[in-house]
């Protein structure tokens, strides 16, 4: 672009998020939907992490990385659920660049490190049942405590680089992101500038952080179905699958729709799935993996059974 085209464009500070679309009774209902949503993933997280942190039963290494997955939830929807209800309830849906970028960056290191988290909590899983005699040993708190760490620090160090690079593009056109969060190819869609290189990086790093978790949660799962295939009573494979059932509906939830948001060609569906699906992984994971593994897990069903009980003045 020439000095005097630039000249000509205006700079956008500030973006506008579409959403799910205008209306005031629309509005009004989704302001309702998501409020209770919100109120119900920070309620079934927290609690989820206060149960794990208060009863000695759970310190170990499944419900340490439980723990970790409950606070991921948690920062996950406190980074776009607040906003997204503020543009509601006062009907303004800007969003300056600067909180624009922030959001973006918090949830790409967010969505990297529940794709890191997912494939540490697979492989603790597979040594539980396919190496259930040496689980202690391999599985022991300090290793926990790395890789926890190691999903967490993994995802903020690859989004700082894909934050840096999209930060850095000329926004000089349209400003509307038709999207009810700030992401990156909508956003990289309203840039002035070249953003081919931009989206080969984006895709390698999408690539580097999902690729290699996603393989190891496949493998860890196959090795865990032929181990439980070989167990003789069907009472001892119901057992021994139950304690990664739980896990793998939350695996499956994730990257479904984490697939058919960044596979699928949008451009060829009547309803973008950047809007839909976006939905499953950004505000309903957070949701429903509270319920998930307080519904599907003995321990944390008796564990919470007891506490009632104690509470209530029971026996």
């Amino acid at each position: 672009m020439s000095k005097l085209e630039w000249k000509n464009k205006t700079v956008v500070t500030e973006f506008i998020l579409l959403g799910f679309g205008n209306g005031p009774e629309l509005d009004y209902l989704l302001f309702l939907m998501f409020l209770m949503t919100y109120i119900m993933t920070i309620t079934g997280n927290t609690f989820i992490i206060a149960l794990v942190v208060a009863n000695q039963s759970l310190h170990i290494p499944m419900y340490f990385f439980l723990g970790n997955l409950a606070c991921l939830g948690i920062c996950y929807s406190s980074n776009i659920l607040p906003r997204l209800l503020l543009n509601y309830l006062s009907g303004d849906r800007r969003i300056s660049v600067v909180r624009c970028f922030a959001q973006y960056y918090f949830f790409g290191c967010l969505a990297a490190a529940e794709c890191y988290l997912l494939a540490v909590m697979s492989y603790d899983r597979y040594l539980a049942v396919c190496k259930p005699l040496h689980y202690l040993f391999l599985m022991n708190h300090k290793l926990c405590r790395q890789l926890g760490a190691a999903s967490w620090i993994s995802g903020f160090l690859f989004n700082s680089i894909l934050t840096f690079l999209i930060s850095n593009l000329d926004f000089c056109g349209p400003n509307e992101i038709e999207h009810f969060f700030c992401d990156c190819f909508p956003v990289m869609k309203l840039s002035c500038s070249d953003t081919h290189m931009v989206g080969l990086v984006t895709s390698f790093v999408a690539g580097v952080c999902s690729l290699p978790p996603f393989l190891l949660t496949f493998s860890s799962y196959v090795y865990i179905i032929i181990t439980v295939m070989r167990i003789p009573s069907s009472a001892g494979r119901k057992k021994a699958f139950s304690t990664c059932s739980s896990h793998l509906i939350v695996v499956l939830l994730f990257y479904w729709s984490i697939l058919a948001v960044y596979v699928l060609p949008y451009h060829s569906i009547q309803i973008s799935p950047n809007n839909v699906f976006s939905i499953f992984y950004t505000i309903l994971t957070p949701l429903v993996n509270p319920l998930i593994y307080s519904l599907r897990n003995e321990e944390v069903k008796k564990t919470l059974q007891k506490k009632t009980s104690t509470l209530l003045g029971f026996r």
